[in-house]
């Protein structure tokens, strides 16, 4: 069975340490103009970077082809209004949102 875990984001550029599967992380969101797009890093506990500018999208496993990472879970976008919307730069936090899954 799943247990997902929302991750608490707003519509602003923002960084903070948080625990995924018992491992502290670093993620920075941050807006992308050219996308438009908002886009992720994740980095260690010391602020070494792991993954950089992974668009926030929906319907995919955004860590997917970082497995040799050894993060154990998945973490995906969905949003309340129609599963395909991405969020864009208002609605991050209030109806797209980032969740991190475990099995």
């Amino acid at each position: 069975m799943s247990t997902p875990y929302e991750i608490p984001l707003i519509a602003a550029p923002q960084t903070f340490s948080i625990i995924l599967a018992e491992v502290q992380y670093q993620l920075t969101v941050k807006w992308c103009a050219p996308g438009p797009c908002w886009v992720m890093d994740i980095a260690d506990a010391d602020g070494n970077m792991l993954i950089g500018s992974v668009p926030l999208v929906t319907g995919t496993n955004l860590l997917g082809q970082y497995e040799y990472l050894g993060i154990t879970g998945r973490l995906e976008v969905e949003s309340d209004v129609t599963l395909t919307d991405v969020p864009d730069f208002t609605s991050l936090g209030v109806t797209g949102h980032l969740y991190f899954i475990t099995e």
